[in-house]
């Protein structure tokens, strides 16, 4: 039997200070188009905005385990590869198609026909990288030799310093929703902000700022660490020295550099017999997609108005890896492995594999209750909420809650 547990000692603010009014109109993306959302439904997206729960859960991370059917947590290397073999044969088409046909359109049409491409093969790769961030949490197989080969070649091959990531996004679990010891969107306080940033909140202002963060936000932040923990010195994933890591893991970060390197001199290669134009669309394309959704990904999973950030007085495991939102990509959630929607469930249990998260997630949604967030706002109006709503942090505004700090936008 499932147990439904209520709490009723959120904060007294019923909605997120810093978000607007919703529009009277709101819409929703459906099969046909956009469709306007029914009453009932304009209620749920309001109720998604109420700020969930700080205070300590009434359950453990013990009771979501015994809800989650056994089977969940087994991985299977069949299954698994079943993925990786799926995701490339649909690359290696797109890739067939791509290179054997588009050069056959007429001017316009084969610059649309590649952009077209560079979008498409872009989701699947994203899908790829997906499992082999599955591989970085020992949610592949049981073989950890195993996750770590195959991770190494899939994370290689999009560029990707997989040891060196893998290091990092797992102090992420281990710290998210803190605001000294996560490692990734950690939000800045008020006075953390640069002078240049009132300027920035506009519309224009956030065009710009959206476009740099898809397609800079990724190599900034592995290479200087944009958007991460402070260090007292500089930080860089490609840096064996660096802060990030232990001494114990130095050695690998090596490996994941000469994974990048020959990947990278392979591009060259290719580029010197085929041309750089034709790498630019071939594999050039599809890899600012990925980048670009590995960001927006991992941005809507941990900002959004009703979501909280704990100060180290406050901050405990449990509550920080609820601090997490569920999101609806539409198809793009199989595409990318789910991903997008079994995020939650991810956070407490990150060496589930994927193809067990959907049915995790159904399960310990009555447990959880309101300390779940699913929010299907339509992914490009929820990115452009947050990056209008959720600015700078500041402490709850009740004086009840000590060390509780809630998105702003007021400058």
């Amino acid at each position: 039997m499932q147990l439904m547990y209520i709490d009723d000692t959120r904060p007294s603010t019923p909605r997120a200070k810093c978000f607007s009014s919703p529009p009277q109109d709101i819409w929703k993306m459906g099969a046909g188009g956009q469709m306007p959302v029914d009453a009932k439904n304009k209620k749920s997206e309001e109720e998604i905005l109420q700020r969930v729960p700080v205070s300590k859960p009434p359950f453990t991370v013990g009771d979501i385990k015994k809800a989650v059917p056994p089977h969940c947590f087994k991985r299977s290397v069949l299954r698994s590869f079943s993925y990786v073999v799926y995701d490339l044969t649909i690359a290696s088409i797109l890739y067939y198609l791509a290179t054997n046909y588009i050069q056959l359109l007429p001017y316009p049409l084969s610059y649309v026909a590649w952009a077209i491409y560079g979008f498409v093969q872009g989701c699947f790769l994203t899908g790829i990288w997906v499992i082999a961030h599955e591989c970085g949490h020992h949610a592949f197989s049981d073989y950890q030799w195993l996750d770590d080969t195959v991770g190494l070649v899939l994370h290689s091959s999009l560029l990707v310093p997989y040891f060196s990531w893998k290091y990092s996004h797992r102090r992420h679990h281990s710290n998210t929703g803190s605001l000294e010891r996560d490692e990734v969107f950690v939000p800045k306080h008020r006075y953390e902000l640069k002078s240049f940033a009132k300027y920035l909140n506009n519309p224009p202002g956030r065009v710009l700022t959206l476009l740099v963060t898809l397609t800079l936000g990724w190599p900034m932040y592995l290479l200087f660490n944009v958007s991460g923990r402070h260090y007292e010195r500089f930080a860089c994933h490609y840096d064996p020295q660096s802060p990030i890591y232990s001494d114990r893991e130095r050695a690998q970060i090596l490996v994941s550099d000469a994974g990048v390197l020959a990947v990278t001199y392979g591009l060259y290669r290719l580029a010197a017999a085929k041309g750089l134009a034709w790498v630019l669309c071939v594999y050039g394309g599809p890899l600012l997609v990925v980048n670009g959704f590995l960001v927006l990904i991992t941005f809507l999973q941990h900002t959004h108005p009703a979501l909280p950030h704990y100060s180290s007085s406050e901050w405990d495991w449990l509550r920080g890896a609820l601090a997490t939102v569920d999101r609806d990509y539409g198809i793009l959630n199989k595409i990318m492995h789910n991903i997008t929607d079994t995020h939650v469930a991810h956070h407490l249990f990150s060496t589930m594999p994927h193809y067990h998260a959907m049915e995790a997630t159904k399960v310990i949604k009555p447990i959880l209750g309101d300390y779940y967030r699913l929010d299907e706002t339509p992914v490009f109006r929820a990115m452009w909420r947050e990056a209008k709503e959720c600015i700078y942090v500041e402490p709850d505004e009740s004086g009840k809650y000590k060390g509780v700090f809630w998105y702003n936008n007021k400058l």
